[in-house]
Order: structure tokens, then C-alpha cells, then sequence
């Protein structure tokens, strides 16, 4: 059985758990203690040479890390990850736009809200509120002419994306301003196997 290293709070962990379950892929789940250092241990790093969650262990024991790597692993020959060679390019472009111009600034905001930091930090949260409204506004661009962000229907390029986005007010992002990302992240909400990110109750 497939074996997943995640955290609680983890938006890249996220990703990965709503996939699986929309795959209707059985899974054990192994929760670490990010606070309490448990992925710095030398067994994790065994596991992943960045100590870093999450980590998909597969069935013979080898690793697979990086959230938009997962993603793409555990999606081929499934219908979120297209055949077509142009249209898997655009999915890595949108994986690699997410890494590159979105998570930080999205998740490290959210993280200092989370946190109670955000007044020793003040500097650092205006410097990622311009760098993620930035890279914001380039997806709004984007949606307001297009249903999803690669071809016709839903991909792991949408689910990739889709989580930081969505806790971006959690980091004091005012979303308000992005009537179309608004409405995509209603799009993936709807979408069968989508699960929230804590359990209810």
C-alpha cells in the first residue's frame, strides 16, 4: 500500500490527499509534527534528502517528493493528467508557476498569521503581498477567459494550484479582488473526492 508522510496544516500535503481520494487510491497516511522538528530526523531524511513533507513511499520502498511531482506521478493514465505531449506541457508550466511565483508568498503569509508573527514580520508579509498579487493577478487573467487552466476540463494543473489559493486569505490576502479565481476555486471544491483540508468536527 502506498504510504504518505504528510503534515496537518500542509497545503502541498493537501494537494496530494485530495488526489488520491478522487483516484479512489487507498493510502496509509503518517502525520508528522513539523513544530516538533519530525521531519529533520535522520530516518526522514532518508526518506527525502529535503526534509520536507509530503513524501509518497510506494510499494517497494522507493520515494517520490516534491507536491506538483506526486501529483504527476500518481496521475498517469488518469484522466487529470492528459495524453496529449502539448497539453502535459501546459500542466508542468502551471505546476512549476504555483513552486515558483505562488506558494511562497501565499504560504509563508499564511504561516506567519497562523503563527501570531505577523506584526515581527510586518516587512516581510508586504513584500509577499506584492509578489503574490502579482502572480494572482496573472491567474485571474488567465481564468477570466478560461474555464480551467489546461485544455477543456479538470487536471492536477487546477488541483496543483488550487490549494494555496484557496488559504490565501488565511495570510491576509483580500481574495475579494479576484472574481474569477473565486469562481474557479468553486469549480474544484465541486469536483467528486474533493476533500477539506482538516475533517470536520
Amino acid at each position: 500500500m502506498l504510504r504518505l508522510y504528510d503534515s496537518r496544516m500542509s497545503g502541498n500535503a493537501w494537494k496530494v490527499r485530495i488526489l488520491l481520494n478522487q483516484l479512489g487510491q487507498p493510502y496509509e497516511r503518517i502525520t508528522l509534527d513539523l513544530a516538533k522538528g519530525e521531519q529533520l530526523t535522520p530516518q526522514f531524511q532518508q526518506l527525502n534528502r529535503f526534509c520536507r513533507v509530503p513524501v509518497l513511499q510506494l510499494d517497494d520502498g522507493r520515494t517520490v517528493v516534491e507536491s506538483g511531482a506526486i501529483l504527476l506521478h500518481l496521475a498517469e493514465g488518469s484522466r487529470y493528467l492528459p495524453d496529449d505531449p502539448w497539453l502535459r506541457s501546459q500542466v508542468t508550466g502551471w505546476l512549476s508557476f504555483e513552486q515558483g511565483d505562488l506558494q511562497k508568498p501565499l504560504a509563508l503569509c499564511r504561516v506567519y498569521h497562523l503563527k501570531g508573527i505577523t506584526e515581527q514580520m510586518a516587512a516581510q508579509i508586504e513584500q509577499f503581498h506584492n509578489e503574490g498579487y502579482l502572480a494572482l493577478a496573472r491567474l485571474e487573467q488567465w481564468l477570466v477567459q478560461h474555464t480551467w487552466l489546461v485544455g477543456d476540463h479538470y487536471t492536477v494543473a487546477d488541483l496543483g494550484l488550487f490549494a494555496y489559493v484557496s488559504l490565501a486569505s488565511q495570510g491576509g490576502f483580500d481574495m475579494h479582488r479576484f472574481t474569477a479565481i473565486g469562481q474557479w476555486l468553486e469549480r474544484v471544491k465541486n469536483q467528486p473526492g474533493w476533500v477539506e483540508l482538516l475533517p470536520a468536527g
